[in-house]
């Protein structure tokens, strides 16, 4: 008797216990469920060789493309609702660029000087050109009535070529001597000049220049089409001969075999799930990482062999797609109180312009996000935490460790903040509309050698991947959005944060 009676006490345990074991089960969001084969596999699929290292504009990077709609569609995401292409609803964001080759041959021929292509100088723009003019000094090239800039004044510089100095009366860091050159180029196409030639004194070492600047570039074709341009040369202005060689005379020859420029389109990849709050679902968290990156062989501007010379990308950044993808499915499932815009990001690796563009062509309005969680990586060597750039600064630390936490992972502020690692993703293109915008990253708290040591290198593929870690990364990922979505209030930016007055614009605050 004793022991049927003990029998029938398990079982009636047995009973009760395991409806409530499989409510609290059932109880958890879809991104507890997440599969490591589906982790496993998205990666596999998007840093394989056959996608020849999805470089912007080129075919392997259009079928990451589609391998992220496609999933979208799979997972019964949405497009955003509106978006149509050729009439039928679509998951692409069309984002125009123009497409410039490398920097070609030529002379700059001033007196019994003559400066060389690719040594004394190098082509920013412009076609092939055969010129003999006058050359006419204008300063820094600029005018701005606001700030006092007329440097054309009393200037007639129709027909002729124009020489003026690098960067600005007001800011000579190379960042801003970098973006005042289209600015000078601009104004001297406006002025009927035939050609600029820019003396270019930024604190970068000429080599540097050489190397970065004259090799294929990419820029966002405005209004759709090749901008108007005239050769523009960057002459090396720390060689005080080359200087004195320019200003010294009054009629030069600027020969260049050009730098072609052409049209080519990509896309931003664009999933919407409608938020399950009435009153919150106008609201909207943004997540956001790039797909693309650097191509193959001389593309990728770092060694490669016969044998391997595809720069696959996986943690840079086929590693945030992925969690991108596990957040799709999660929240197709299982919608957060507010609405979730998923955008996967063309043309980071040629200048953040795939973000840019989004930013000036939204597809909902900006005022409506409240958050956007960017991830991108450089690499990790620690694979029991997550660092977030900007983790203290955008209003939403609690959300984040929680998010971690659950899946057995710490977290770390802004790892080697000498590097501006903030500012250097996709994110500054929302944090610059004041959108709180952090960056989840592969966990890692300093630059050492693991962790550059398969940055844009062809070392960067699947076979090196962690997978279990990438698994918990898409899990917390995910966690951490839908708790941010699920807020009462939306996050803010730190008092006294660079980006809080953007947000006090953009939200009306």
């Amino acid at each position: 008797m004793k022991i049927k009676t003990l029998l029938l006490c398990i079982a009636s345990l047995a009973a009760t216990q395991a409806p409530v074991f499989s409510q609290k089960k059932k109880s958890l969001p879809p991104e507890f469920s997440i599969k490591k084969s589906d982790t496993e596999g998205h990666m596999r699929f998007l840093a394989a060789d056959e996608l020849l290292g999805r470089r912007t504009g080129e075919q392997g990077n259009m079928v990451a493309a589609r391998y992220i709609a496609e999933q979208f569609r799979k997972f019964g995401v949405t497009p955003v609702p509106g978006v149509t292409d050729a009439g039928t609803t679509s998951y692409y964001q069309h984002v125009p660029f123009e497409k410039m080759g490398a920097n070609g041959t030529g002379e700059i021929t001033a007196d019994a000087d003559v400066l060389k292509s690719g040594t004394d100088w190098i082509l920013m723009s412009g076609d092939a050109a055969d010129l003999k003019a006058e050359l006419v000094y204008a300063s820094y090239g600029l005018e701005n009535a606001s700030k006092g800039w007329n440097d054309y004044k009393d200037l007639h510089v129709n027909g002729k070529i124009v020489l003026v100095q690098s960067g600005t009366p007001d800011v000579q860091t190379p960042a801003e001597m970098i973006a005042s050159s289209t600015e000078k180029r601009k104004v001297a196409i406006e002025k009927g000049a035939i050609a600029i030639i820019e003396l270019f004194n930024a604190p970068i070492p000429w080599n540097v220049v050489n190397k970065y600047f004259t090799g294929e570039k990419m820029a966002l074709a405005a209004d759709g089409t090749v901008a108007k341009t005239i050769p523009h040369a960057w002459v090396n202005g720390k060689e005080a001969n080359l200087t004195r060689a320019l200003r010294g005379v009054k009629e030069v020859t600027f020969k260049t075999s050009g730098r072609k420029a052409q049209l080519i389109n990509s896309y931003n990849v664009v999933g919407y799930i409608a938020g399950s709050d009435p009153k919150l679902k106008d609201e909207y968290v943004l997540l956001t990482a790039h797909y693309d990156h650097i191509g193959i062989g001389k593309q990728g501007g770092q060694p490669y062999t016969p044998e391997d010379s595809i720069f696959n990308g996986a943690r840079d950044n086929a590693f945030g797609a992925v969690a991108l993808l596990s957040a799709a499915e999660s929240f197709a499932k299982n919608p957060p109180k507010r609405s979730i815009l998923i955008v996967a990001l063309t043309g980071e690796e040629v200048g953040l312009l795939g973000s840019q563009y989004y930013a000036a062509h939204p597809l909902l309005p900006l005022n409506k996000c409240i958050f956007d969680i960017n991830s991108d990586g450089a690499g990790y060597n620690d694979t029991t935490i997550v660092s977030v750039m900007g983790l203290d600064r955008t209003g939403a630390r609690a959300e984040m460790e929680t998010a971690t936490k659950a899946f057995g992972l710490g977290i770390f502020a802004d790892p080697s903040p000498e590097q501006g690692l903030f500012d250097r993703s996709d994110n500054v293109s929302f944090a610059k509309q004041g959108i709180p915008s952090p960056t989840f990253t592969p966990g890692f708290k300093e630059f050492n050698g693991d962790i550059m040591k398969n940055y844009h290198q062809v070392s960067d593929n699947p076979e090196t991947i962690d997978f279990n870690y990438l698994l918990k990364f898409s899990q917390a990922y995910t966690y951490a959005a839908r708790l941010i979505a699920n807020r009462e209030k939306a996050p803010q930016w730190s008092a006294g944060d660079k980006y809080e007055e953007a947000a006090k614009k953009l939200y009306g605050k």
